[in-house]
Parts: C-alpha cells; sequence; structure tokens
C-alpha cells in the first residue's frame, strides 16, 4: 500500500523548478498560460522556464505551427511540441551535456458562454531522461466535466504541472505515473481517456499497460487501441462511425468467437446497405472479466488478451462497464447515433428478460430495456445450445415468462433484435474454459477448437499458462518486465 504522502501541485512545481536538470518552454493554446502560471507561482521559475507563449488569434496559431483545420487537436499539438522542442535544441545547444530539455504544450477547449460546446483538451510533453539522449514524446487527451470554465482553466494548469512530474519522476513506475495525473482534481470533473508513449524504448506493450491502468485507477470508463497497437483516443475513433461490437472475455479467443463477428458483420453490412467506409468493428474486454479468483487484475493476462485480438486485426476496446448495457448508450453517444450493432450469445439475450438482472436501476427491467434498445441500436443474437436437453436455443425459443412475449415480439417486429443467419451451429459445443483447461495441462486437441494464428500465439509466446521451456518463459518474462 502506498504510504508516501501525495505532493501538492505548488510542491511538485517548485520541486522541478529546483531540479536542475530540466530545463524547457511552455506553449499553450485555448484557456491562458494555465500551466506556466503554476511554475511562476511556487517560486523559483528561472532555474526551469526558458520561454512561455500563448497564440490565440487563428493567424498567428497558423504562422507558427503551420495551417491546420481544428485547433484542438493532436496534430496541432505535435506540431506545437515538434517546433518548441525544435527551438530549444537550436538556441541552447550550449546546454545539451548538462541539461534535460523539455517542451510542454497545450491545446484546449473550454466551455464556451452558451455551454454548447464539448470541453477537452490535447496536453503532450517531449522531454529527455538524460542529457543528449533521444526525446520521449507522452500526450494525454482529457474531457472535462466541470460546468465552469474558470475551473476548467484551474484543472488544466494542476494536469500540466501532473503530467510533466509524472514524465520526470514516475516514468519507471506506471502505477504511480497514472495515479498522479489526477492529484489535486476534485473527482469526477476531469476524465483522461488516452496516454501514449512514444520514441525510442516504447513498445506497443507499454502503451498497452497505460491504458488498463487509466481505466482501473478510474481516469476513465474506457480506453482504445487499433489492430497495430495504436493507443485510439475513443471519441475520435468513433464519430460518425457505425460500430459493431462483440463484449467477451476472450480467453482465449475461440473459433465461435470468430464465427460470431464474421457472420455478424455480414449482417451487419447488409444492413448499412454495403456502406462500410464508416465502420468499426470492436472486441469489448470488461475490467471485471480480466479480475481473477483473488480479485487481482493480471497485466500479463489483460495483455495476452489484447495482443490475440490485435493480431486478429481487431479494434479492441477495454471498459469498466459492469454489463453490456452500460455500454449502449456510451456507444450511441460517442457515436453521434450512427448504427451501433451489439453481438451477443442468445442466452445473454434471455438473461435481459430477468427483472433482478436490472435490480440497481430505479426504472427497472424497462429502465434496462430503454438503455439496450434505444435509437439506431440493434441487437444480434447468436444461437446456442441448452445443455439440459440439447436443444438449439434462437430468439424464437427464449425461455422466458410469458408476460414478457409481448416486449420481446416488439423488439423482433421493430427490428431492434434479430438472429444472426447462418451461424455455424456445429461449433457450440466449443468451450473457451475447458479450452484453457487443457491448455493449462498441456493436452493436445483445443488447437482445432480456435483460430489458427490463435493457436500459434498461445505456443510461441507461452499464453494462458501455456507450458514453454524455462528458457523461453523467462525471457519472454523479462521483455513484458522491461
Amino acid at each position: 500500500m502506498e504510504t508516501e504522502r501525495r505532493l501538492s501541485t505548488k510542491e511538485k512545481a517548485l520541486q522541478i523548478n529546483l531540479d536542475q536538470r530540466y530545463y524547457g518552454s511552455f506553449a499553450e493554446i485555448g484557456a491562458g498560460q494555465e500551466t506556466a502560471a503554476q511554475f511562476f507561482k511556487a517560486g523559483g521559475a528561472s532555474g526551469t522556464v526558458a520561454k512561455t507563449m500563448s497564440a490565440y488569434d487563428m493567424s498567428f496559431s497558423d504562422a507558427i505551427y503551420g495551417e491546420a483545420s481544428r485547433y484542438v487537436c493532436e496534430q496541432r499539438l505535435s506540431r506545437m511540441l515538434e517546433k518548441e522542442y525544435g527551438l530549444l535544441e537550436k538556441r541552447l545547444h550550449f546546454r545539451e551535456n548538462t541539461t534535460c530539455f523539455f517542451a510542454f504544450a497545450n491545446t484546449v477547449e473550454t466551455t464556451n458562454f452558451h455551454k454548447t460546446n464539448h470541453a477537452h483538451g490535447w496536453l503532450g510533453v517531449k522531454f529527455q531522461r538524460t542529457p543528449q539522449s533521444a526525446p520521449i514524446e507522452c500526450v494525454i487527451h482529457i474531457v472535462m466535466h466541470d460546468t465552469e470554465s474558470s475551473w476548467q482553466q484551474r484543472a488544466i494548469g494542476i494536469i500540466g504541472v501532473n503530467l510533466l512530474y509524472a514524465c520526470f519522476y514516475h516514468a519507471n513506475n506506471p502505477d504511480a505515473l497514472v495515479r498522479s495525473l489526477l492529484d489535486g482534481i476534485i473527482p469526477g470533473s476531469v476524465e483522461i481517456d488516452l496516454l501514449r508513449f512514444s520514441g525510442e524504448g516504447i513498445s506497443e506493450t507499454n502503451n498497452l499497460l497505460y491504458s488498463l491502468k487509466l481505466v482501473k485507477n478510474g481516469l476513465t470508463t474506457t480506453a482504445m487501441f487499433g489492430p497495430d497497437g495504436t493507443v485510439l483516443q475513443p471519441s475520435e475513433a468513433l464519430y460518425k462511425k457505425n460500430a459493431l461490437v462483440l463484449a467477451g472475455r476472450f480467453r482465449p479467443f475461440t473459433r465461435v468467437h470468430e464465427d460470431m463477428l464474421q457472420k455478424a458483420t455480414e449482417d451487419f453490412i447488409e444492413e448499412l446497405k454495403g456502406k462500410t467506409d464508416a465502420m468499426v468493428i470492436i472486441a469489448e474486454l470488461s475490467l471485471n472479466t480480466l479480475i481473477d479468483k483473488n480479485g487481482n487484475i493480471d497485466d500479463e493476462d489483460f495483455l495476452d488478451r489484447a495482443q490475440i485480438l490485435m493480431a486478429l486485426g481487431h479494434t479492441v476496446m477495454l471498459t469498466n462497464f459492469l454489463d453490456y448495457w452500460y455500454l449502449v448508450p456510451y456507444m450511441s453517444n460517442a457515436t453521434r447515433n450512427q448504427l451501433v450493432g451489439f453481438v451477443l450469445s442468445v442466452r445473454n439475450i434471455e438473461r435481459s428478460f430477468k427483472p433482478e438482472e436490472f435490480k440497481s436501476l430505479r426504472g427497472g427491467l424497462l429502465e434496462g430495456f430503454s438503455m439496450l434498445f434505444g435509437t439506431h441500436v440493434k441487437a444480434y443474437a447468436y444461437p446456442a445450445i441448452r445443455r439440459q436437453t440439447g436443444e438449439l436455443i434462437t430468439l424464437n425459443n427464449l425461455n422466458i415468462a410469458k408476460e414478457y412475449d409481448g416486449l420481446l415480439q416488439y423488439l423482433k417486429v421493430n427490428d431492434k433484435v434479430e438472429d444472426i443467419r447462418n451461424a455455424n451451429t456445429e461449433l457450440l459445443h466449443i468451450n473457451a474454459d475447458d479450452i484453457l483447461e487443457q491448455i493449462h495441462r498441456g493436452e493436445s486437441g483445443w488447437e482445432n477448437q480456435v483460430p489458427a494464428k490463435v493457436a500459434e500465439l498461445i505456443k510461441s509466446n507461452c499464453l494462458f499458462d501455456y507450458p514453454c521451456a524455462p528458457e523461453t518463459r523467462d525471457h519472454l518474462k523479462k521483455n513484458f518486465n522491461s
């Protein structure tokens, strides 16, 4: 348990000011020089601050950093960091043997007078860990939930200090780095939904772990990354996209999962009349599916699942939603009410007709169904086998109370739910837990129940505790820890 006293914003800024290693510039657009001001207020800023600047007029901003279609975006932030860091190296080259240069930048949109906009921002720092070393870049995206712009400006200044402090002093401790980002911030007022490092020595694994820790520590509800491991900002990745979502444990990803996605995708594309240019297919992992029997979340277990999904070409979403019906309104909002399809086992549809599943909601089952089947939302039901009888379960023979027959009929008639067509029912005997047991025991035969690429990855990377030679496992463990 962490017992060290958390430093205040002023203490963090003062520690950086008094640390003779770090020297750099601040460039802030959109909400004032909130972060730079913290360093001036703390005292001793001459030891840290080479330059501060703001460029609010678009013409001035374009003249300095190049023209842009949007000013609050990652591209603008990257240009700011590149420009300012380059000036440091050029103008202060005589200090390169003793100084760790850094450039801090942010571009932020706070709430306007009429409160009609989306308050958010990009913050980043490009910095050296040691003098003359290749620079590392760290970027975060924040969403601000305070209703007053003055409160949001205060938060920006605090988070800016936290980001610099975390990069300088917690770079080798991901848990401490993530937790420190919201020091001094009122809980719930700011969300950090993206954290990405880039540069020499930074791997895909590093950023996947940071995404996990953002969700695990409550800094955001959702993190996303593409098939190539690139960390995505959810609201941008989903903006005006038609999205098809398969939620699961994926421990491991089986041929059933493969068939569910393939057949549901065919139905989804037909629903879109073949228009696939603005479509994204997502495999969603909920945080509660990562919790082991001791109540802990195993970082390696998360990476095993995520890396398999990405290797199969899927966009991965990690959330802290307790169940998939909490994910539905989030997706509808993020996609700006484009079509959202959910690929579900028919058992989950059946379970949705049990009032006890929605006991945490004031409106009970009806409120739950309003979340599940809102505007532009559709569920695709994959068949299952009723273990007691061997009967094939579809939407036509759900085991639900008779008083809900009318509700089910309403959903079917209004095209809110439909059976997945052409599902391969010969795969329904496959059980992920049985496969996992076979893997642990070193038995054969499980390979035929997962896609060939999944079997290859499990064996070559010793995933899910697949029995490997000790030297292979030690090598992989060393790479993971680094």
